[in-house]
């Protein structure tokens, strides 16, 4: 008797092979028998005529640390197939953090004082546990948490004191199951960090076989300098190194993709390399002065001081001021924005390239978010491939699942084979799309039929069952494994 009997539904088991039509059967959480099940006895049956089941989406950045706690259905993410988040990126966490008042930016994307309630990274796990989400959480640990942690102010390079204790910090949260480090180089919170201070944080990593991601220091005109910092990085300290939301940022950097990817082939020839990138040609995240520009718009989605300006654009706020760019976004400060300062094509270079695995970026706490929180995966499936035709869906499911399950050790998560914990989703590969937009980003996606989180049915037809089936889920052995898996599995066409 299953619990579960999904029949005659196009498998696409997240390894980047050929989908296959088959019987899909659940039981005690787990996926339980794959093959012509027809007759098999079940207390519930779902028909997949015409329909897709993948892993549940690997949403492998994520700043979800507080709301994974705070608003535990996580609907925006639910409601687009993911199963699994990563969080802590970009240099901040939500643990292990001691506040003296409020968080630096750009820790107050998490949320404000209260919401920072973890001064361990056990603490952050149990209260994970107690919340009881509908996702699966892993994390990672934010560099710049680690500074403020230690150092009266962040606008210089730690001393060996505060790197011990940072390290000390580090240490602890691995033995509990953290993932690696992040960074954040690009924010004035970190950006005095210079690269022996990372480096000697990263040398705690190769012990534990975890891992090294990090918001590269510039991803404008110094970016290939930037990515050989993260490769210094990652080599001294013996581990792999994930480039986080990897782009080529600003209208004087747009084309230089082939640039950008040729490094990363390169570096991995001698290192374990990879880089997520979310499929959207804007990017979102606090208003930074550095960024202020009349090349491309800059949509503002918050501001603590004039909240009424949400929603317009920072040129248009600045003509009805009648001050330049840089002085109406100093009067928004502590503000929000999205940033349209990127080129399609090179989104495009990026997304298809062969090591890159998907995530959203999403800012759950941004008012009025950027689409990418609601829509990431479905756009993937619906506007990259099934419109654009830019990789097989096998390959889109792929990039969402078996490659970041890999990478993250996520033990048998991210494939659909027996044994394997049953995080699913079913969707209708016509259909499935997304439907968030910078206007209206609140919406959730079309197509995504149900999914299930180790094996619990937690959303179907638009709606949450209530069921909170997510687990934490501490670093699963030594990663380095992780970037020998599918090395077979080709590049997609040349794109555009």
């Amino acid at each position: 008797m299953y619990d579960t009997l999904i029949g005659d539904v196009l498998v696409l088991d997240g390894s980047g092979a050929a989908g296959f039509k088959a019987d899909v059967a659940l039981a005690g959480g787990r996926v339980a028998a794959i093959g012509r099940l027809a007759g098999a006895a079940a207390r519930h049956r779902v028909d997949g005529t015409a329909l897709a089941l993948a892993p549940g989406f690997i949403d492998v950045h994520t700043h979800d640390d507080t709301n994974v706690i705070r608003t535990p259905d996580m609907l925006p993410k639910l409601s687009q197939g993911v199963t699994t988040v990563v969080v802590g990126n970009c240099g901040i966490s939500a643990a292990p953090v001691i506040l003296r008042g409020e968080p630096p930016d750009p820790m107050n994307l998490l949320g404000g004082r209260d919401a920072f309630a973890y001064p361990t990274f056990a603490d952050y796990t149990r209260a994970v546990d107690a919340a009881r989400p509908t996702v699966n959480v892993a994390a990672l640990v934010g560099h710049t948490a680690l500074r403020s942690n230690h150092m009266d102010r962040l606008d210089r390079r730690a001393t060996d004191a505060e790197i011990a204790a940072m390290r000390a910090q580090l240490r602890d949260a691995l033995r509990h199951g953290a993932i690696g480090l992040s960074t954040g180089l690009a924010y004035a919170s970190a950006q005095h960090a210079d690269t022996a201070e990372v480096q000697a944080l990263a040398e705690e990593l190769d012990a534990h076989g975890a891992l090294y991601t990090t918001h590269l220091r510039s991803e404008f005109a110094e970016i290939l300098d930037a990515m050989q910092e993260a490769y210094d990085i990652a080599a001294h300290a013996r581990v792999p190194v994930i480039v986080s939301h990897l782009k080529c940022a600003g209208a004087g950097n747009w084309g230089r993709s082939g640039e950008v990817l040729a490094s990363l082939d390169t570096a991995g020839k001698y290192l374990p390399v990879g880089c997520d990138c979310y499929p959207y040609s804007a990017s979102s995240s606090t208003l930074d002065l550095k960024q202020v520009t009349d090349e491309f718009d800059i949509d503002i989605t918050w501001s603590d001081p004039h909240p009424g300006m949400a929603g317009r654009k920072l040129a248009d706020i600045a003509a009805h001021w009648g001050v330049p760019l840089r002085e109406a976004a100093q009067r928004l400060q502590p503000a929000g924005a999205v940033y349209h300062g990127m080129h399609e094509d090179d989104v495009r270079r990026i997304l298809a390239h062969r090591l890159t695995m998907v995530g959203s970026d999403g800012l759950p706490n941004d008012p009025l978010p950027h689409p990418r929180l609601w829509g990431a995966f479905p756009r993937v499936l619906g506007h990259y491939s099934r419109e654009l035709g830019l990789f097989p869906l096998a390959e889109a499911v792929h990039k969402m699942t078996g490659l970041s399950a890999a990478r993250f050790g996520l033990h048998e998560r991210g494939l659909v084979r027996a044994g394997h914990y049953a995080d699913l989703v079913l969707f209708d590969p016509a259909r499935v799309a997304d439907r968030a937009s910078y206007v209206d980003p609140q919406q959730p996606a079309a197509g995504i039929a149900a999914v299930w989180v180790n094996g619990e049915l937690s959303y179907r037809a638009g709606q949450l069952t209530g069921a909170r089936a997510g687990r934490w889920l501490p670093r699963g052995g030594d990663l380095r494994a992780g970037f020998n898996a599918f090395s077979s599995i080709p590049a997609s066409q040349e794109q555009p």
